[in-house]
């Protein structure tokens, strides 16, 4: 047995030690692409085409070593940029990135454009253009600054006034206070039939028409006071689960959409289930013979022969009651009873008079 040296014994403890916690130094011949911003490094250094054509152990250790590698650089370029300690002389260390500069792709499509209302068609066809205005303006009537629209305006509600002056032309005989409350509610009803016309514009463009307010009223079904609950558990921060329970209301919280929740796939997950999924996919658009669901054909033809036995049936049941049927009256019975009737109508007193 040949001896063992305590120097190649030392080397090589420290070998390993060494492949265990390599260097910080990362060397490239091009250097590396990088947005501090996004926390991203881009390497254009063509890896080794050779390891990576297998599938083997070795093409994995090459991938994990230059993601290593890669990362090694980023990191120790975040530590060149200016930090500072969040919440005191103890608190972590926290760098400040810089703005990004790379621009990263959507992950969901951009909400569809709202369609224009009436109004916003016509402002566009007469080039009319928002003015910006003050929410607040001078009252000369109470003497201080109060909203421009809404509850105690300023001017006030002409409606409500104490005086009303009669226009030039008007019948003076005419109840001002009570054309104005008419002339207030026919522009509140032509208001909210705009409403109800551009919300009937929006779903026949495909979008999604909003709910009705959840105000309380006189006549409200069960389902809307279902739906005003519900809103009202999921408004809080934790979604109702603290909150008090109904006697019959369901012990599972609910959500705050109020249906299934769409689930999505993940952008980067695994891709040899993704690459089966479309080969599968592929594979039915081209075959020529149509895919059967068993399940579903059963189910299919189980309720075909329910509705053909019970419309036999049905079939059954209505000739054995033609043939019960009802009675057939008796001839002289009907007219026993008709003459029975008729006969008091019919005699009358021999002598037609009142005498004694």
């Amino acid at each position: 047995m040949a001896a063992v040296r305590v120097e190649a014994v030392l080397a090589a403890a420290e070998e390993q030690e060494a492949e265990k916690r390599r260097s910080i130094t990362v060397e490239k011949e091009l250097e590396l692409e990088y947005d501090l911003g996004n926390l991203l490094a881009v390497d254009r250094n063509p890896p080794p085409a050779a390891a990576l054509r297998g599938a083997g152990p070795r093409r994995e250790a090459l991938l994990q070593a230059l993601a290593r590698d890669n990362t090694q650089l980023l990191v120790s370029r975040l530590w060149e940029l200016p930090a500072e300690r969040a919440g005191g002389a103890g608190g972590p260390l926290v760098a400040q990135l810089p703005e990004p500069t790379f621009r990263l792709p959507r992950e969901k499509p951009p909400p569809k454009a709202r369609p224009p209302t009436r109004w916003e068609q016509f402002a566009r066809l007469k080039g009319i253009r928002r003015k910006k205005k003050t929410s607040l303006v001078w009252d000369e009537q109470a003497k201080e600054w109060r909203r421009r629209w809404g509850y105690r305006r300023a001017g006030g509600d002409p409606s409500r006034a104490w005086l009303a002056e009669v226009p030039a032309g008007a019948d003076p005989e005419e109840d001002q206070f009570a054309r104005l409350r008419r002339e207030k509610r026919e522009r509140v009803a032509r208001n909210e039939l705009n409403r109800l016309r551009n919300l009937a514009r929006a779903h026949r463009a495909g979008r999604a028409v909003p709910a009705a307010p959840l105000h309380p009223t006189g006549h409200q079904d069960r389902d809307e006071l279902r739906q005003v609950a519900r809103v009202a558990r999921v408004s809080t921060a934790s979604l109702g689960r603290f909150q008090p329970r109904l006697p019959k209301e369901s012990a599972e919280p609910p959500s705050r959409s109020g249906g299934k929740k769409r689930r999505f796939e993940p952008l980067l997950g695994n891709l040899a289930a993704e690459r089966s999924r479309q080969l599968e996919l592929l594979r039915d658009m081209g075959s020529k013979k149509p895919v059967l669901d068993i399940t579903r054909a059963v189910n299919k033809q189980l309720r075909q022969e329910e509705a053909e036995a019970a419309a036999a049936n049905k079939g059954k049941k209505q000739s054995k009651r033609g043939k019960r049927g009802r009675r057939q009256q008796r001839p002289g019975r009907s007219g026993k009873k008709s003459g029975a009737r008729r006969q008091p109508q019919q005699q009358k007193p021999a002598g037609g008079g009142t005498g004694g």
